[in-house]
């Protein structure tokens, strides 16, 4: 895990989430990229042809630089190669972007979620790039002190698309030496035999090295419902999840239980598109 991209727009969510990139960074030897990105008010979108406006331009991308200084100053940095970027896009987009030119690894994000109207209309940055994004999202969403997840949730269907996914959970665990508790939930509108769920997961992992791990059935009204109830039931540090990316009408009438995940949990969630 050599980059890891934490986007700022200098709130408290995002400060928790760079000091919670803080600690992975300090114990993997990783830089850290610290991103803004700055939308220009819809009148200064033409700055760059619009030569009235490139002053005033310039003076939001030296102010959004002065603040960059400022976070990127904060103690708990200490000792962590920083970078800082300031970018002119749309958050998605230029978040994105930035992963793929920077080959980074993991990105961070704060999120207070959202509910109810705001969540159906409107949705998050955050969500929005959990939903896109080919790299791993870790989501924080208050302060951690002394972020060390002893124990992770890995919630699938343990079928053979989410393989290379998890995959990719075990090298951020390789970092914090966590358990792994393996869980599938069985819901009225899903329902499968203890056996046959039994069956998927043994063969699931017998393709991995897996030493310190537990494999638990786990039954609720909802998927989301359970995930939630049953790492609360074990005290889990982070949630991990696969998303499929959905977009448009699919995400619309669909939804994503990671989106779900992201929005209602109070633990971390870290997520892995396939």
């Amino acid at each position: 895990m050599k980059r890891i991209l934490v986007p700022t727009d200098f709130s408290k969510h995002a400060e928790d989430a760079l000091k919670a990139a803080a600690q992975i960074a300090k114990k993997n030897d990783s830089e850290i990229i610290v991103l803004h990105m700055l939308e220009l008010p819809h009148q200064m979108n033409d700055a760059i042809t619009g030569s009235a406006s490139i002053p005033e331009t310039m003076l939001f991308m030296k102010k959004a630089n002065e603040m960059l200084d400022e976070v990127s100053a904060s103690p708990f940095l200490d000792g962590i190669p920083v970078t800082e970027i300031v970018k002119m896009d749309k958050p998605i987009h230029g978040i994105t972007q930035v992963s793929k030119d920077y080959e980074v690894d993991l990105i961070v994000m704060g999120s207070h979620g959202s509910s109810g109207v705001e969540e159906l209309l409107i949705g998050s940055t955050t969500e929005k790039v959990v939903r896109n994004s080919e790299i791993p999202v870790l989501v924080i969403k208050k302060d951690i002190s002394n972020f060390n997840p002893a124990n992770i949730v890995f919630a699938s269907d343990f079928t053979d698309e989410s393989k290379k996914p998890f995959e990719k959970l075990l090298k951020f665990i390789k970092v914090f030496d966590s358990k792994l508790h393996l869980v599938t939930i069985c819901t009225p509108n899903s329902f499968k035999p203890t056996h046959v769920i039994e069956k998927a997961m043994n063969e699931f992992i017998a393709e991995f090295n897996l030493t310190n791990y537990s494999t638990h059935i786990y039954n609720d009204t909802n998927i989301e419902k359970g995930i939630l109830n049953f790492s609360n039931a074990i005290n889990a540090d982070i949630i991990g999840m696969c998303t499929h990316g959905r977009t448009g009408f699919a995400h619309f009438f669909n939804g994503s239980i990671s989106e779900g995940l992201v929005n209602h949990a109070v633990k971390p969630v870290i997520t892995f598109k396939i």
